[in-house]
């Protein structure tokens, strides 16, 4: 940050939050709304590539309905309709589907209990419904979004059998590349790498049951089994082979040939073989119909474990069999004749998750450039950072320039991975015949990449790559004749009417880089957290992209925002927010400035918008380009709960008062001037540092912003820049600026404005007429004589001017010493663009411990265990099992106790301490909780201390005590 400060009122590179056009920037936002009717155009090439023929079913929810419905209008679709659930009509009343604020029209909407069912024949009655549905109401055409069954290649060849037209790839590309096991077949095929492991864990277990080939044609007779295994050995069909032959007829007539227990003992065997080969690294657990981070466990490395290397493996893969379960239950497919196949994977500890967007229509492919997705926690992505060609030539260029040679080196290779995971895109989705959108997602570790799966969807993220690049398709005969796409919703709509005609497009680039944020639902600790209401959302600035399925849609005739309840049946997501730029940095710094004056307010709401505030600014403070692998964000947290526990033991007043005591002791004791200056500041300087010890995620911003304005020197904080200029940003970073439309408790009172207006014009004064911008030379000159072009007398004031400003500003130093005491600095980026996590950060019970800081378990008695969360509840891990605990049962810590499913994620919730289990208070497996419900009646090992008034003032006195002693000697 230079010296040439803003003060406390935004420039015009910032936005105005006391002034906003919510029509322009939600409903009519011209970076992600057009006219798309093609039937207008003047050339009757394009115009033959008119969609208004189809009248979609929109069967998914979230931002990608709201989406589409917009996209649909646009291209002069106007017949198209929704699904809409229970959940979203019926059970959760006040969180009715805000997409129906702009779709009046009943008879376009249809209810269904369900959006997939909860298992297989519930599936199957779903897409039976959804057929009749269309049928009745004269739509031809299907459209999935990157929800529920989007990637169900039962569902895709079932619409597709009943001749409706489904808008994404066909049920071949499907089958062939959704499939996770699949995918690694045809990948390995067509040259693509990918990741060590095991795909086919389910034939293992068959062929350990059935051994021969005599033995699973014996099997496939008994069970009637539609495969001609004769056919298949007679063309010299390796055993494992005709063993999936086998599987595939018993998923189609919908029996088992082995069961869960037998699959979890197999991939127990395997976790073993590849833990004697990589005996360092952790192994993943897949299930090859996941997606959005469900259907995933990831089992600690044997040296997690103690003992020898085969007892310390034994005990790794032992936990296997369970996590199998895990994963089946969490994608539901434990079902009869469901397909229960589990990847086991090396995990790379060091990966970057990057994917390539593909576009295809069976007969080319094309890739669209990359994005990063690295930032994520529990596979749940958290935001995603375009990855294009362009801008990484832009930052290479710039790092040589700079002389940063091991930067310029990381970006070259960069460019060299991304190009060949772009090739290797199209490959594999010439190979499996894409004719639609798909993502093909890698791992990078490196200069090495891994394929992982092919997501046969449009993703949640795909905005982030539209906005960087749209599509030219051109008359073959005349390439003057054309028509650009910059919808990949509208580039599927296309495919699915005219794919074959449809030329291979060329990019063109929109913007250099792209950012999304996913606003979601969870508390400081990321964790999930269901049932607040949005009571005001502030409107969306300009340069800002808010998909949020209609939230932000105001009432008709009042024009005022509509409350809205976050009821959690679905996932966590509330929004997505994204915004463009010249490149990576212009990005961040816009996406920045959207969260900093983003307001949103309700009940009982917590969301993880100043997480993503904090994160976004520790990348803008370190290095922009900054290479996080997929393990960052959990230390990131663990550092994020050390500020928050040290900001807790500080008395923030007690503070100030000693600081103005040892101010008021250096004037002449008749002298009151001095103590009502320091008293006339004190909420001036107070206020921001209170907000920021009360918000750790807005501290940890704040330290990586301003880290390069001070100097650490054994304990004291020696300020770069005028404390003034600091504290004036401060509250310009708080989006505590002054503004006369705002409630006082959220900006600067009048009086303090007018406190810091009057400094800061002092020192833009003085600085003018001293010539110079450096607040260490300013200090020296005014520790001195007066200078040539001042009065003694008049230097003398200025000198007194600048003391009583500067009085009390010791107040600041408060933050720096909290970031150089928790060692939050430590935690930064190499000039290789890697990152230090000092090893503290990775230990598991900081990490446990510091979530608890975070967020603070809520109050209990002695005798009761509190829900965490709310949600639904699970006394056991999945149906006709027996429970986790039961009366009269002892308990230690950690044992598992239930499983609370929040937004669709099956959370495991461990017991914090060791007990006995006097009364179980929630019988039924499946009821609705509520965070702070009692849950168990209980009898602890040990009976907890409660801190008394007296420890806690002794304990904040002690903290503060420990800054205070610092400031002796600063400057």
């Amino acid at each position: 940050m230079s010296e040439n400060r803003k003060g406390s009122t935004a420039t015009v590179n910032d936005v105005d939050s006391c002034v906003n056009d919510h029509a322009n920037n939600y409903t009519a936002n011209p970076l992600i709304h057009k006219d798309r009717r093609l039937a207008l155009s003047d050339s009757a090439w394009v115009r033959s590539f008119d969609c208004t023929h189809l009248r979609p079913l929109i069967i998914c929810r979230g931002p990608i309905r709201k989406e589409a419905m917009d996209v649909f209008d646009e291209m002069g679709i106007h017949h198209y309709g929704i699904l809409l659930s229970e959940k979203d009509s019926i059970v959760y009343q006040s969180a009715l589907a805000p997409e129906l604020r702009t779709l009046t029209d009943p008879h376009r909407v249809h209810r269904v209990p369900d959006y997939s069912g909860a298992d297989k024949a519930e599936r199957e009655v779903r897409i039976r419904q959804i057929i009749n549905i269309a049928r009745a109401n004269n739509y031809n055409a299907i459209f999935t979004g990157y929800g529920f069954m989007a990637e169900d290649e039962n569902m895709v060849k079932a619409m597709e059998q009943a001749g409706l037209n489904f808008i994404g790839p066909c049920s071949r590309t499907v089958h062939d590349a959704g499939l996770k096991d699949e995918a690694k077949r045809t990948a390995l095929r067509v040259g693509v790498s990918v990741t060590p492991g095991v795909d086919n864990a389910s034939a293992l277990t068959l062929v350990k049951k059935h051994p021969t080939v005599s033995a699973l044609k014996h099997l496939a007779e008994q069970e009637n089994l539609v495969v001609d295994i004769d056919q298949l050995d007679a063309k010299g069909t390796a055993l494992i082979d005709i063993a999936d032959a086998v599987l595939a007829a018993s998923y189609n007539k919908g029996i088992d040939l082995y069961s869960i227990a037998e699959l979890g003992e197999t991939i127990r065997e395997q976790v073993m073989v590849m833990s004697r080969e990589y005996p360092s690294n952790r192994i993943r657990l897949k299930a090859i119909g996941g997606g959005g981070g469900k259907g995933q466990r990831i089992l600690a490395s044997p040296d997690a474990y103690q003992g020898d290397l085969p007892s310390r493996i034994e005990q790794a893969a032992a936990k296997a069999p369970g996590l199998v379960l895990e994963i089946l239950n969490e994608v539901k497919t434990t079902g009869q004749g469901d397909n229960k196949n589990v990847l086991v994977e090396l995990n790379i500890e060091t990966t970057r998750h990057q994917e390539i967007q593909v576009i295809g229509n069976g007969n080319w492919a094309l890739a669209m450039g990359g994005r990063d997705c690295s930032l994520q926690m529990h596979e749940q992505k958290l935001l995603e950072v375009s990855v294009i060609t362009e801008d990484l030539e832009a930052a290479l260029a710039e790092a040589k320039a700079a002389g940063k040679e091991l930067e310029a080196k990381v970006l070259a290779q960069d460019i060299i991975t991304l190009q060949k995971m772009e090739e290797e895109s199209e490959r594999f989705g010439q190979a499996v015949g894409l004719d639609s959108v798909s993502t093909f997602e890698c791992i990078v570790d490196r200069d090495k990449h891994f394929f992982m799966e092919m997501n046969t969807r449009i993703q949640v993220e795909h905005r982030v790559t539209e906005l960087c690049y749209g599509l030219r398709f051109a008359n073959p005969e005349n390439g003057n004749d054309f028509f650009e796409v910059e919808s990949l919703v509208e580039a599927m709509v296309l495919l699915a009417a005219h794919g074959p005609r449809l030329p291979k497009p060329t990019r063109q680039l929109r913007s250099q880089a792209a950012v999304e944020a996913r606003l979601n639902a969870t508390n400081q600790a990321l964790q999930p957290h269901a049932g607040g209401i949005i009571e005001k959302w502030s409107d969306p600035v300009a340069g800002e992209i808010r998909d949020d399925q209609g939230i932000s849609v105001h009432n008709p005739d009042t024009d005022v925002f509509i409350k809205y309840h976050l009821a959690g049946a679905y996932d966590s997501n509330i929004a997505l927010l994204l915004t463009t730029g010249s490149g990576r940095s212009d990005s961040y710094q816009r996406l920045a400035e959207i969260l900093r004056v983003t307001e949103l307010r309700g009940k009982d709401l917590a969301t993880n918008l100043e997480f993503h505030y904090g994160l976004v600014n520790w990348f803008i403070g370190n290095n922009i380009n900054a290479r996080p692998t997929t393990r960052f964000i959990v230390p990131y947290l663990t550092a994020v709960g050390l500020l928050k526990q040290a900001a807790n033991n500080v008395d923030l007043h007690y503070a100030y008062q000693s600081i103005c005591h040892q101010l008021i002791k250096q004037v002449p004791s008749d002298d009151v001037s001095w103590a009502q200056v320091l008293e006339r500041k004190h909420l001036l300087l107070a206020r921001p540092v209170e907000k920021l010890l009360a918000e750790p995620h807005l501290l940890a911003g704040w330290l990586s912003l301003n880290q390069k304005n001070f100097n650490l020197n054994n304990g004291h904080v020696i300020w770069q820049v005028n404390p003034i200029h600091v504290l004036a940003d401060t509250y310009h970073f708080l989006n505590m600026d002054y503004c006369s439309r705002k409630p006082a408790a959220n900006m600067i009172w009048a009086s303090d404005d007018k406190i810091l207006q009057q400094a800061l014009s002092f020192y833009q004064t003085l600085e003018s007429k001293l010539g110079v911008m450096m607040f260490s030379e300013l200090n020296e000159l005014l520790s001195g004589a007066a200078p040539a072009q001042f009065e003694p007398s008049q230097w003398q004031a200025i000198q007194a001017a600048h003391h009583g400003y500067q009085a009390g500003t010791e107040l600041l130093n408060l933050l720096p010493f909290l970031g150089q005491t928790t060692g939050y600095f430590k935690l930064a980026v190499n000039a290789d663009l890697s990152i230090e996590i000092p090893e503290v950060l990775t230990e598991p019970k900081l990490q446990a411990d510091m979530a608890k800081v975070l967020v603070p378990p809520p109050v209990a008695k002695s005798d009761e265990i509190l829900a965490p969360t709310g949600g639904m509840f699970y006394a056991r891990e999945a149906p006709g099992m027996e429970p986790f605990v039961k009366k009269g049962a002892h308990f230690t810590a950690g044992q598992p106790l239930y499983i609370v499913e929040v937004m669709k994620m099956f959370n495991k919730v461990n017991a914090p301490f060791a007990g006995t289990i006097d009364e179980i208070l929630v019988i039924d497996d499946g009821a609705i909780i509520k965070k702070g419900q009692p849950l168990f009646k209980i009898t602890p090992d040990e009976i907890r201390v409660e801190e008394s008034g007296v420890d806690a003032r002794a304990r904040l006195k002690q903290g503060t005590d420990a800054f205070l002693a610092t400031l002796t000697g600063a400057h």
